[in-house]
């Protein structure tokens, strides 16, 4: 017996990826622009950055997301001497539904940024990282590694739509009321340590902090996040050193003292440990990477 099929519509479908991108420049970053036939979103991580998109201008600050239609012209600078993170993915999408994000900028929330961590992990997992123009396929990619990053995009683009409606119709997104406690409870973790980068903070502290036990703290922020807190913890501090080396206003032990490393030997280890150089490599890196910039 033949039995009748009912074909999915695809409300957006990704054909290809061009670039991805995860951009750690410097304060005085300046970027003259171009236009080019496929989509770019542009996502800030960390700082500020002042983007203009045919004439528009666009502050975007720390979460923000910019969507660059095919064709347009677009330029950024980094403002306020602050060193920006930003994430660029470009591809090729023909769906109508792509037209709603022509000239829009979206201020992501939790869910959102965790799919776009996912979304970068899983570049990881398929291309050759750090991510260079053209991508380059790792040889030994986990099987499915490019479908799940298709649809991994894909998901983003759709949840990023959903909100876009809710929004328009005065309507909240729903959750289940434990998963948004947890996000909350995660969320706020996150800032306590954000605010402590100059200290070093036990579990116990965390775990009187918000009165939650320490398997459960534990469980729960490895669950959400992917890392430990120490971990996690450490990566902050991290981040934020490469910071304030890309914005040359301390020398090596004042970033080590603020952020409460106890020599400037254990600052450089640590560094080397989580990103992979020196912080003098690192800074090596990012005057080279602007020396290149200015020639082109």
């Amino acid at each position: 017996m033949e039995l009748e099929r009912v074909y999915l519509n695809l409300t957006i479908e990704i054909r290809s990826i061009i670039t991805m991108y995860y951009f750690e420049f410097g304060k005085d970053y300046v970027f003259s622009g171009e236009s080019h036939d496929f989509w770019e979103m542009v996502y800030v991580d960390k700082g500020e950055v002042e983007v203009i998109a045919d004439t528009t201008s666009h502050t975007l600050k720390t979460g923000s997301l910019i969507f660059h239609k095919p064709n347009e012209f677009h330029s950024f600078t980094a403002t306020h001497g602050r060193a920006p993170n930003v994430i660029v993915i470009t591809f090729d999408c023909y769906s109508k539904a792509m037209e709603q994000f022509e000239n829009k900028v979206f201020q992501l929330q939790d869910e959102e940024r965790n799919l776009l961590a996912q979304i970068i992990e899983e570049g990881a997992n398929t291309f050759v990282f750090p991510f260079k123009y053209p991508l380059t396929r790792k040889k030994n990619a986990e099987i499915g590694s490019e479908q799940l990053l298709k649809n991994y995009l894909e998901i983003f683009l759709i949840l990023l739509l959903r909100k876009k409606t809710h929004q328009e119709n005065n309507q909240s997104l729903s959750f289940l009321p434990k998963e948004k406690d947890e996000a909350q409870l995660v969320t706020a973790i996150i800032h306590f340590l954000e605010e402590r980068l100059d200290a070093q903070i036990t579990l116990t502290e965390i775990s009187d902090e918000f009165h939650v036990a320490k398997t459960k703290l534990k469980d729960l922020f490895a669950k959400h996040t992917g890392k430990s807190i120490k971990e996690y913890f450490m990566r902050l501090k991290i981040d934020k050193a490469k910071v304030s080396i890309r914005e040359d206003v301390h020398n090596f032990t004042e970033i080590a003292q603020r952020l409460g490393f106890s020599s400037v030997h254990y600052f450089s280890k640590a560094f080397k440990r989580v990103s992979g150089m020196s912080p003098s490599e690192y800074a090596k890196s990012v005057k080279a990477r602007s020396r290149i910039e200015k020639v082109e």
